[in-house]
């Protein structure tokens, strides 16, 4: 599969991935020698047992490991040829949400409930794609629209939980 990888098609290259947590009774490892590619267009699952390190594989792909407990101590993370293992927070804040993200299992708790549905859609949307809030919202609202949101128009202005 190496060979593999060096093709120029690869959008995200993982190499020999693995994540250590800090806990009370020591060092664990979460995630330990993953590798994998994925070329542009290509459907790809990460599947295996309750508690294998899905999770925290995907965190780590997306910098968002908890830094006060948890660290990528082997292995290389590649997206469109750029090193992300070693990138750092402000550069995190330029890829994740416009180039790179993820989807969380259970929207009630990746949702923020302080913040409309609207406003959550728009947020990267002014963020990454730089638009002014009114077309960021109108952006939202077709996204809404698009995957069959009943009454979006409404919804839009809905919190999490309703």
């Amino acid at each position: 599969m190496a060979s593999e990888a060096a093709s120029s098609d690869v959008l995200l290259d993982v190499r020999g991935l693995s994540v250590t947590f800090q806990t009370a009774a020591g060092p664990l490892r979460a995630a330990e020698d993953v590798s994998f590619a994925i070329r542009a267009g290509e459907v790809f699952a990460l599947v295996g047992e309750s508690g294998s390190g899905k999770s925290t594989v995907a965190l780590a792909l997306v910098g968002l490991l908890p830094p006060a407990n948890a660290r990528i101590d082997a292995g290389e993370v590649r997206f469109a040829g750029r090193d992300l293992v070693s990138l750092a927070e402000p550069a995190w804040r330029m890829i994740r949400g416009g180039s790179i993200g993820t989807v969380f299992q259970d929207p009630m708790t990746s949702l923020n409930p302080t913040m409309t549905i609207g406003e959550q859609i728009a947020e990267p949307l002014r963020i990454h794609k730089h638009l002014a809030r009114a077309v960021a919202r109108d952006r939202a609202l077709e996204m809404l629209e698009r995957v069959g949101i009943p009454q979006a128009r409404q919804r839009i202005d809905d919190y999490p939980h309703q």
